[in-house]
């Protein structure tokens, strides 16, 4: 089964997600209990779904809550999600929340990317993750992900190579995947380069990857922290990931003190 490029109509959008969830429409239909024949027809047009149905099989399909508004918009219906810029109104007090924990992060680099991992708002210590990178990577949108592959970017600023994210890379590609997000497969594409052929295969001796900034004072070996917002009720906030650049040992906490007094 070919899935459509371009899907518009609401069975066109249905069966898309259907083809890409790997389910036939036996499948879906058993899984959200509803007629099989009924969900054919509304995948041919040949029947009007409900904004109930839709909504209803939108969560056995895990749809992310941009496509659920898509979905519901193609089926004549008002979006179900709130859909604003991060610098509006509306997101205010989201922003105020959001900044208030980048600050209280200090002495430690904080900061928030989007989806495609572009630089939204960071604290002062951030500025420690790119103070000397090559200057064609600070232009904005700043991609942290390109930031951190990129010879010119963290690894010549630190011990971190390309190979230190993988882990991200992976996720990302599999997140790239379940969402048909066509902006995040090309960034991904044009960071692949960058990547060792083969994963490591050195046994780890430590519980999680660090990296040694070079700093003034001396190197700070840091570790990340990567949280997202646990309910999102709006497209632009369920993108968001916020980044914390932690101490590994005392040393590093030290000089992160001193570096920011």
């Amino acid at each position: 089964m070919t899935v459509l490029d371009e899907p518009q109509t609401v069975g066109e959008l249905l069966r898309f997600w259907r083809v890409l969830r790997r389910l036939s429409q036996l499948e879906l239909a058993l899984e959200a209990e509803v007629s099989t024949k009924h969900l054919s027809f509304v995948e041919t047009g040949r029947a009007q779904p409900s904004r109930q149905l839709l909504v209803h099989l939108s969560n056995h399909l895990d749809l992310p809550i941009g496509e659920r508004n898509r979905l519901l918009l193609a089926g004549g219906f008002a979006p179900l999600y709130l859909d604003q810029p991060y610098n509006s109104e509306a997101m205010l007090p989201l922003r105020e929340s959001l900044r208030r924990l980048l600050d209280a992060h200090l002495p430690n680099p904080a900061l928030i990317v989007d989806g495609l991992w572009n630089l939204i708002d960071a604290n002062a210590a951030a500025s420690l993750l790119w103070a000397g990178v090559a200057p064609d990577l600070l232009k904005p949108p700043m991609n942290m992900l390109r930031l951190s592959v990129h010879p010119g970017g963290l690894p010549s600023i630190s011990s971190m190579t390309a190979a230190c994210s993988l882990p991200l890379i992976h996720q990302l590609k599999r997140r790239s995947r379940d969402t048909a997000d066509d902006a995040l497969a090309e960034l991904l594409d044009e960071v692949e380069p960058y990547l060792p052929d083969a994963p490591p295969t050195a046994a780890a001796q430590q519980p999680m990857v660090t990296l040694d900034l070079k700093t003034r004072l001396g190197p700070v070996r840091l570790f990340t922290l990567i949280a997202t917002i646990g309910a999102p009720l709006e497209v632009t906030a369920a993108s968001l990931a916020i980044e914390t650049f932690l101490p590994a040992n005392t040393t590093s906490a030290d000089r992160l003190q001193q570096l920011m007094s």
